[in-house]
């Protein structure tokens, strides 16, 4: 996969914490730097290449990056926890990783920043996380991405397992409230409210199951069962049986020629929907990843390693010399915004992009699940 290799490479070469090639959504609105889940997503991504290769330019590249932000008392750049905006815990999992490598105490110290988040977000009648102080009342699926994982760690690691209950439990109610018991996909969102205009008024849910929002929640069962403390072993096994429920319910929609996923789940045979490839990535990344922890038998990693091969084949491309990851959505969501309804055509008419943080991150995380298998 020498592809690859230089493919992250002219990534890196071509990005500074101010300016990073990869997060096109601060490009197309031509905004300053800032702390930022995308950001996030990528230097995860590369500490983890960085652990798996040992080539320290990857460790050098983002301990600057992160650095760039987090100011010597730990305060964080551009970031404020009173907005109480889920996606921004995301960037503070790469503390965690750069506190043990570079013991720099900043890092430290921007970790219980991060968390002081997390202590103050409001939350749900059932004691979930409000996606943000903007989306009041609202679980998103990828909520439990960008924060549990984080949440869950902080709580093993530094307050003696104290709230490590409470994150399990949102998974918990997640599973109860979002979960559609007919196919077994999740939908995007709920409203504890039932005001929003976007969601059933009986259901509290939108309409449709957007497949990156799957893809994250897959994500955030894994990376929370990593960092689950030993105590929590009942537990864990709870939280695996529902991650391969969701797996299970995800393969009778694989494409059988590409192994990808399309950007509506359950709706592959209607134009314009199209195989997607960010969260197709992010499955493939899940599933070989679980089989390597022990959470799936062996017999799924053939449908991860599809799903990756697929993507290398079909949307991974060069011309003249330039490297670029294709059919990535760039973003989509709910919320406040009336043109945001959750529709299927809403799904298919946000922009399709390349070279995207949420599409380049998962399948770095892919091609590193791929590597280690070789390795084995």
């Amino acid at each position: 996969m020498e592809i690859l290799d230089r493919y992250i490479d002219q990534l890196l070469e071509r990005s500074t914490p101010q300016a990073p090639v990869w997060n096109i959504e601060k490009i197309r609105e031509g905004a300053q730097p800032s702390w930022n889940y995308m950001d996030g997503c990528m230097i995860n991504a590369i500490l983890e290449l960085y652990l798996m290769k040992k080539d320290s330019k990857y460790l050098e590249f983002a301990d600057a990056f992160i650095d760039y932000f987090v100011e010597e008392d730990g305060r964080i750049r551009s970031y404020s926890p009173e907005e109480y905006n889920l996606d921004n815990i995301n960037a503070g999992k790469t503390l965690f990783e750069l506190y043990e490598l570079t013991h720099k105490e900043k890092y430290r110290k921007a970790i219980d920043t991060v968390y002081s988040q997390i202590q103050g977000q409001p939350r749900t009648s059932t004691g979930n996380f409000w996606h943000k102080l903007i989306y009041p009342h609202q679980i998103w699926l990828d909520g439990l991405y960008m924060a549990q994982p984080f949440y869950m760690q902080y709580e093993a690691t530094y307050n003696d397992g104290k709230g490590c209950m409470d994150s399990y439990k949102q998974f918990l109610h997640v599973y109860d409230l979002m979960r559609d018991t007919r196919n077994g996909l999740y939908y995007h969102a709920y409203d504890d409210s039932r005001q929003m205009f976007w969601c059933d008024k009986v259901t509290g849910l939108s309409d449709n199951f957007w497949l990156r929002a799957l893809g994250w929640y897959a994500m955030a069962l894994i990376d929370t069962m990593d960092v689950m403390p030993v105590f929590m072993s009942k537990e864990k096994e709870q939280l695996r049986t529902i991650y391969q429920e969701l797996i299970d319910s995800m393969l009778p929609y694989q494409d059988e020629e590409t192994g990808m996923w399309y950007q509506v789940v359950n709706r592959g045979g209607i134009a314009p929907n199209y195989l997607e490839t960010s969260g197709s990535a992010i499955f493939a990344f899940a599933i070989m990843k679980s089989v390597r922890l022990g959470f799936l038998d062996n017999s799924y990693y053939a449908r991860g390693k599809k799903a990756f091969d697929g993507i290398c084949r079909t949307r991974l491309s060069e011309k003249d010399g330039e490297l670029q990851l294709e059919g990535i959505c760039l973003v989509a969501g709910l919320g406040n915004r009336e043109n945001r309804e959750g529709t299927f055509d809403y799904y298919m008419r946000e922009p399709i992009v390349k070279n995207e943080a949420k599409g380049v991150a998962p399948l770095i995380l892919a091609y590193i699940e791929v590597l280690m298998e070789e390795g084995r």
